[in-house]
């Protein structure tokens, strides 16, 4: 059957409008749980630094008039759920990479089945410091590990003569991995573990398990509590501790803790001096580049959310994703994991991350900050 030229003029453009319209869309989905008290906060600041930058880039046309465009799953921390939400994604030919990755343990899983590597596809800035998750094949990071973490606050405790310390740590995500690290620096440190507790985060035990947590370290009367919990745990265990006898004890925490959470739940009082290490720049002062881009961004696209370490970290990640989709010219996953792992030294504004055959390092320094009692998060 012949069609006239108009009309097939016209199927023929209708048809380039569409494929058109379908490359524009560069998917990325993030596995991170919103609903869980555990890990809503960080979860939440991740994603929406992803957008954030998302809509800055999509507001100017895109790359090469590509959308990018985040999807959310949701794995309520659960590492195998995780696994199978990971699974689905990678099936999924529309996606074209991993981004912003949030469950320790179901990180470690999608580590130790080497996943990325078996998908051909990148996961780029996991909320994760674990070294096993970003040595991992096809794994870009851009914070630094949690074991930096914990040593560089273990030093901080020693350094101020804190030299006995009291361990307390979630049960779930990263909670056990950074347990075990602590139990045996500490004594390498010499330092001594005074008690060590565990919270157990289901509802319907946590208010239990927190209190059987602080009457084990107000017993133990350490000189410094390190505590390896975020969200609702985290929470109720510096309120209910700082209300027990010797309940003004030094505390150390991991970057995973949000300042000002724990301050709205806890009270400036109780919150105030709590030292916390960072795995991520200082995102309170435009003294990068980066920093100042990240404040002028989420001031225009995303003015009703706080200014945070979470939101940083996606925010980075983003603009890593971005810049690596530019590099592929056409934004396959496989062009995108090449680009990628041809990065070399990658400059975000004043902060580099470097990725290549000899290996993929992130930012890679901790600073420690201190609440103070203005409940404002200080270096």
């Amino acid at each position: 059957m012949a069609f006239p030229r108009k009309t097939l003029a016209s199927l023929i453009f209708g048809l380039s409008l569409t494929l058109a319209a379908h490359a524009q869309d560069v998917v990325f989905v993030q596995i991170a749980s919103q609903t869980n008290s555990a890990s809503k906060d960080n979860a939440k600041g991740v994603a929406v630094g992803i957008q954030a930058y998302f809509d800055a880039i999509n507001a100017k046309g895109g790359i090469q008039g590509r959308k990018l465009v985040l999807k959310i799953k949701d794995d309520d921390l659960n590492a195998e759920r995780m696994v199978k939400l990971t699974e689905e994604t990678i099936a999924d030919p529309s996606v074209a990479g991993l981004l912003g990755f949030l469950n320790s343990a179901g990180l470690a899983e999608i580590a130790k089945r080497d996943m990325a590597a078996q998908g051909k596809i990148a996961l780029i800035s996991p909320h994760q410091g674990d070294k096993n998750v970003i040595d991992a094949a096809n794994v870009f990071p851009f914070r630094s590990g949690y074991t930096k973490e914990i040593e560089a606050l273990l030093k901080e405790a020693k350094s101020w003569g804190k030299d006995t310390v009291s361990v307390v740590n979630m049960g779930i995500a990263f909670g056990p991995i950074l347990a075990k690290f602590a139990l045996e620096q500490a004594p390498a440190m010499g330092l001594k573990v005074a008690s060590h507790s565990v919270i157990d985060t289901k509802p319907e035990a946590l208010a239990s398990s927190v209190q059987a947590a602080v009457a084990a370290t107000s017993a133990a009367q350490p000189k410094a509590v390190l505590v390896l919990a975020a969200g609702k745990p985290a929470f109720e265990f510096v309120k209910a501790m700082r209300a027990a006898p010797g309940g003004m004890v030094q505390i150390y925490a991991p970057s995973v803790l949000q300042h000002k959470e724990v301050v709205a739940h806890s009270g400036k009082d109780k919150a105030q001096g709590i030292v916390l290490s960072q795995a991520l720049p200082y995102p309170f002062t435009m003294y990068k580049p980066l920093i100042t881009e990240y404040q002028q961004v989420m001031k225009t696209y995303a003015p009703q959310e706080p200014i945070s370490y979470p939101s940083l970290e996606g925010f980075a990640g983003a603009k890593i994703a971005a810049e690596a989709v530019r590099r592929a010219g056409t934004p396959s996953r496989e062009r995108i994991l090449a680009a990628l792992n041809q990065f070399g030294t990658y400059d975000l504004g004043g902060i580099y991350v470097n990725y290549g055959p000899n290996g993929r390092q992130g930012w890679g320094a901790v600073e420690l900050t201190m609440i103070s009692s203005e409940g404002q998060l200080r270096k």
